[in-house]
């Protein structure tokens, strides 16, 4: 991919700053940058506390991979969404601690077993957000200890079809969708978690 020295041809630099609008966890800025040509710009964006998302496997001798997914419904796209469980980190927190907790929260389901997958960068052109993307297995059932005003249903399904359903565009969800690579290449072996325990 290249030295990351040899694009300060690409860099923009920060003139001034201020914040646009603060809300409860996200807040929006504009910048006025200098662009590689000396002239300068405008950048808006949102500032986002960064997220996680777990991708729970269910084995089971003998039987085609499932994972545990989530419906629900997203305001700013009305419309109810298929997606893998999920959450912003709260202050202070690390990230494995994290997919720990939304798991637990969301779906009730406490793992033996995590390997971290990645990164991924979902909105680059307006958010700071960034989402570390955990694979998690050895599940045991629980209690879910949903958010109040969080409203989802959890459900499983095979690989196989989260993967058509990508591809057919059923789901749409890009932390969902990117993270079908890392299961398409877990499913293949071309990518192999490395195991720690809980």
């Amino acid at each position: 991919m290249g030295d990351p020295a040899s694009f300060a041809h690409l860099r923009e630099s920060q003139l001034a700053s201020a914040d646009l609008v603060r809300g409860s966890f996200l807040y929006a800025r504009r910048d006025t940058v200098v662009l590689p040509d000396g002239t300068t710009a405008e950048r808006e964006y949102v500032v986002h506390p960064g997220a996680v998302m777990v991708v729970p496997l269910i084995l089971a001798a003998g039987e085609p991979l499932r994972v545990v997914l989530e419906r629900q419904f997203r305001y700013p796209v009305q419309q109810v969404m298929v997606e893998f469980p999920a959450g912003k980190l709260d202050v202070g927190e690390s990230t494995a601690a994290c997919a720990r907790r939304e798991l637990h929260e969301e779906t009730g389901y406490r793992a033996s077993e995590w390997a971290r997958a990645g990164v991924i960068h979902p909105v680059i052109a307006y958010s700071t957000e960034f989402i570390e993307v955990w694979f998690a297995k050895g599940l045991t059932a629980g209690e879910r200890q949903l958010d109040r005003g969080e409203f989802l249903d959890v459900f499983t399904a095979t690989a196989d079809e989260l993967l058509s359903w990508c591809l057919d565009g059923r789901v749409t969800d890009a932390k969902t969708v990117a993270a079908a690579l890392w299961l398409q290449n877990y499913q293949a072996g071309t990518w192999v978690p490395q195991w720690v325990s809980a």
